[in-house]
């Protein structure tokens, strides 16, 4: 057992100063004071003057490593644990993205699957850029209903020289047996939609849900901050579907992508609705910039740690509530993916929780239950770091 005594909890609605006790994987109670029963014992954290919050969800994350655009030599490794614990990430999920032809889900998915046994929390993405999509038994439907760990379809690429431009008729039937395989395995069967450069990017969801009896909440396009025109386009899409920033490209490429703090405070003013609203880091992919030809000429790495800098830029920077920021990578992506036991502080959640001080540097992490980090001190790294 370990009791968290003295936080500002935010659960992320803004509870003020309580105790946090977690019973094995779990909260188990959430109170202004708690007081232990004469033999039980619990570790003691103390959080005075420290902001206790839901553990960070990156919905969007290159587990096994990616890229390749720049030829063999420019793949990106795996990503180890320790990028996790150093950004408050205590839930990733992991996709393959732009090279679904010589990399495989297979790899995802043991990779997932080794991050759980090192006591985070972890899920992926079935299929790549690609339509048809690489699958591990042969179908998106069949890959959600029946392993664990696949939650949902991605990352599909539209609007991208990248792409491999599937008709219409191909992205509603992709989605909907995501859909039914969501259905038969109790999952979101959501479609993760990578954003390119190309004008008018959202067209091909309006589309789809169109001409199917498919909605756009069946889709989470990412990527929505990468230029002028597609944020400019998300202020209208994000009333009726939802808009995914990408923390750690704003960093590398300033000129072109829109910050995604400001970004937040931008829709919400435009009418969007908080929970349609998340960010996620894009972490362990790779960032390549191309001329008007086509060719790359610039190469990159996200990383995880961008969603924390982000989320304080919210507060600190935009004046935006914590309680209001922290939702978008939290509770909005928790409730979008349907990962119910996650994105809340509150008895029968999993014990997943950060510790920030008042810059938002982490000072505590708890991971299902076991301590990750303790005052600024990482206790576990990944099996070969």
């Amino acid at each position: 057992m370990i009791l968290f005594t003295g936080c500002e909890v935010y659960s992320p609605a803004y509870l003020g100063p309580a105790d946090v006790l977690v019973a094995g994987s779990q909260v188990v109670a959430v109170q202004k004071k708690i007081s232990l029963p004469a033999g039980l014992e619990a570790e003691v954290i103390n959080g005075r003057g420290l902001k206790l919050l839901p553990g960070l969800i990156d919905s969007h994350v290159h587990i096994a490593g990616a890229g390749g655009e720049g030829g063999p030599a420019s793949r990106t490794p795996e990503m180890p644990l320790s990028r996790m614990l150093e950004a408050g990430v205590t839930t990733v999920v992991g996709c393959l993205g732009t090279d679904g032809l010589t990399r495989d889900l297979r790899a995802v998915l043991m990779k997932a699957k080794g991050l759980r046994e090192e006591g985070v929390s972890a899920y992926m993405y079935t299929g790549a850029y690609q339509v048809p999509p690489p699958t591990i038994l042969g179908d998106v439907g069949k890959d959600i209903s029946m392993i664990e760990e696949v939650i949902g379809t991605g990352e599909i690429a539209l609007s991208d020289h990248r792409s491999s431009t599937p008709t219409i008729s191909e992205l509603i039937r992709l989605a909907a047996h995501s859909r039914v395989g969501a259905m038969l395995g109790g999952k979101s069967g959501i479609v993760n939609i990578h954003m390119g450069d190309a004008e008018n990017p959202f067209q091909p969801l309006y589309d789809a849900v169109n001409l199917s009896e498919l909605k756009l909440t069946q889709f989470l396009p990412t990527h929505c901050n990468r230029n002028d025109y597609i944020f400019e386009d998300a202020k209208t899409y994000g009333k009726h579907g939802y808009v995914d920033f990408t923390t750690s490209s704003y960093p590398i490429f300033p000129d072109e992508e829109i910050k995604p703090s400001k970004g937040i405070v931008d829709l919400l003013k435009a009418d969007v609705p908080l929970a349609h609203i998340t960010m996620s880091s894009d972490g362990s992919g790779s960032l390549p910039q191309f001329d008007e030809k086509g060719e790359l000429v610039r190469l990159e790495s996200g990383g995880l740690k961008s969603m924390m800098d982000e989320l304080r830029d919210c507060v600190l920077e935009e004046g935006l509530k914590l309680e209001e920021a922290v939702q978008t990578v939290t509770s909005n992506v928790a409730a979008i993916l349907k990962l119910r036991r996650k994105g809340q502080v509150a008895p029968g959640k999993d014990a997943d929780l950060v510790l920030v001080g008042k810059d938002f540097q982490i000072v505590h992490l708890c991971a299902m239950g076991r301590m990750m980090v303790k005052d600024g001190v990482m206790l576990r790294k990944g099996t070969y770091e």
